[in-house]
């Protein structure tokens, strides 16, 4: 099966997802969350560097159910438009 390259807007995707893991990930290490996740350390190292824009969705909702993140909020952050931020429920969860 061939592969089509990224669009420019799956690559913002995909480093905005990068950027919110690594923010709800905190100080709690890298090897931790991609134990108790059940993926490897080197996939959650590619998924919050970008490397792996499009990372399947089995994989996102066990970090993020390891993080404590909703789904919703990890959708809504990914698809803004601009990354300017997060919103507002995802910058309550990760105050918290």
């Amino acid at each position: 099966m061939v592969r089509l390259p990224l669009t420019p807007a799956e690559v913002e995707r995909g480093q905005r997802l990068g950027a919110l893991l690594r923010r709800a990930r905190g100080e709690r290490s890298m090897l931790d969350t991609a134990l108790d996740a059940r993926v490897s350390p080197e996939t959650l190292r590619k998924i919050e560097s970008g490397r792996v824009a499009t990372p399947a969705f089995p994989t996102i909702a066990a970090i993020a159910d390891v993080l404590g993140l909703s789904l919703d909020a990890i959708w809504a952050e990914i698809n803004q438009a601009e990354p300017s931020g997060p919103n507002r429920r995802t910058r309550e969860r990760l105050a918290s």
